[in-house]
């Protein structure tokens, strides 16, 4: 069950970090896959995709193509929906931080 539960967490950290990146300036998988292992989270691509596509058909990212020695590249860039999302769940976020760590 711990590990479970452990999994749940990481997968609701993982969209957060995505929404919070895209905020920062345009991702592709690659980049945000190794920012990920960057701070310890070892996590597939069959995972980060996904979540970049669930994003996109919600209306919280937009995507843009682009040639990068010769092969096309998704960018995702966070939308205004993406903006409001984030920042309700940072708050909530911090409210959970808070209470656990009271």
């Amino acid at each position: 069950m711990p590990e479970a539960m452990t999994h749940d967490f990481l997968l609701g950290s993982i969209k957060i970090l995505i929404l919070h990146y895209a905020d920062k300036e345009p991702i592709f998988g690659k980049e945000f896959h190794e920012k990920l292992q960057k701070h310890g989270y070892e996590v597939s691509y069959g995972i980060i995709y996904p979540f970049f596509h669930k994003f996109e058909q919600k209306g919280y990212l937009s995507c843009e193509d682009a040639c990068v020695k010769g092969k096309i590249r998704k960018y995702y860039r966070i939308t205004e929906a993406g903006k409001g999302a984030l920042e309700k769940t940072k708050v909530k976020a911090k409210e959970l931080v808070e209470i656990l760590y009271e």
